[in-house]
């Protein structure tokens, strides 16, 4: 598709270039955030309630809680560190995390988190986490794009899916060989050598996962019912172009995640026979097809548009002066207790997902 090859060329190209600290004309931010906490709370879907039925791992400013009511709580303001790189974003971000079962008893024991890489051969300053990306178009010839108001915050993908959804793909898995451990993979993302679903082999490099964002709004609700309506994608692609529907006639910078997962000890070739694959997510999803994102914003007033603004001038990729970078270790050093203590099974193997969650 043409979005396809347009962003692959920009995107390999620039992130090349970004990633070596010779970045010019980049379309986007990109930066590492370190885990939060891993806990079953989510004030998106189910605000307020403790624990929520599945578990997901945050990242993001420290007021993340379980309701967190746009009406009473803005997180630029209340939050008193992040665990991102960049200090004037609090803004949170989620996914479900994933875990490996036993074909020999059942048993259940998280998949880590790791830090991303650098195509220099070096690795992004964050401990588990996520990677964050702000997008501006790739194609098209009008870069502007509109930042989301505090209280903004949006949803993408279907937990209930087991099976390959029509379209783009938006959010997928990539395969990694051992070699591409350190660079996390290169190319664009959700593209021909990435999969809906979850690998069906061994991934001795890790498992790079990808969740990309609507990059259109309606310009007038902060949040919908299903938390989804009031954006949308541009017709056809999942990368941003600069058109947008007039249904949701506002380009806002389009936010993708990348989670790499270690799975590289869970990466014999025994646990991948007669077409069986053993990960599965928090939520019971063994197919991979149900993954998803949460989105919060809580950027200090300013400073992401500023940003947004000088991309390919001021800003790019990794670097970026208008904004103000912590060192490595206050981002990491950013944590919160759980809200509803339990084993996540990072050590110990469980007899069950947390919450009793069934595998379906």
């Amino acid at each position: 598709m043409i979005w396809l090859t347009i962003a692959l060329v920009v995107f390999l190209t620039q992130k090349t270039v970004a990633q070596t600290g010779n970045a010019r004309g980049s379309d986007f931010l990109r930066f590492g955030c370190s885990q939060l906490v891993v806990e079953r709370t989510d004030p998106l879907v189910t605000p307020g309630q403790i624990p929520s039925p599945h578990m997901h791992q945050i990242v993001g400013g420290n007021a993340f809680n379980a309701s967190m009511d746009p009406a009473d709580l803005d997180p630029a303001k209340t939050a008193k560190c992040t665990s991102c790189k960049l200090t004037e974003d609090f803004s949170n971000y989620w996914t479900a995390s994933i875990y490996f079962q036993s074909p020999e008893n059942g048993t259940f024991k998280r998949v880590p988190q790791m830090a991303n890489g650098m195509l220099n051969g070096s690795l992004l300053e964050q401990d588990g986490g996520i990677t964050i990306y702000y997008m501006r178009p790739f194609s098209g010839t009008n870069k502007k794009v509109t930042v989301m108001p505090a209280g903004f915050r949006m949803f993408t993908g279907d937990p209930n899916l087991r099976k390959k959804a029509s379209g783009t793909m938006k959010i997928c898995h990539r395969c990694l060989a051992a070699s591409e451990r350190s660079s996390g993979g290169s190319g664009a993302p959700c593209a021909a050598s990435d999969t809906a679903e979850f690998p069906n082999k061994p991934c001795p490099g890790g498992i790079r996962a990808t969740v990309i964002f609507p990059s259109c709004w309606d310009g007038k609700n902060l949040d919908s019912p299903d938390h989804v309506s009031h954006v949308a994608y541009q017709s056809g692609s999942a990368l941003a172009g600069d058109k947008c529907p007039t249904t949701h006639p506002v380009r806002i910078p389009q936010v993708m995640y990348e989670i790499m997962y270690d799975t590289s000890s869970f990466a014999d070739k025994k646990y991948y026979q007669n077409g069986k694959q053993p990960l599965v997510y928090s939520f019971g999803d063994p197919t991979g097809y149900g993954a998803h994102g949460d989105y919060l914003f809580g950027w200090v007033d300013g400073s992401l548009q500023k940003a947004m603004d000088t991309l390919g001038t001021e800003c790019f990729s990794e670097t970026c002066p208008p904004l103000k970078l912590q060192l490595g270790k206050l981002a990491i050093a950013c944590t919160k207790a759980q809200q509803a203590k339990e084993d996540i099974g990072n050590s110990a193997w469980l007899p069950t997902l947390p919450g009793g969650m069934p595998v379906a």
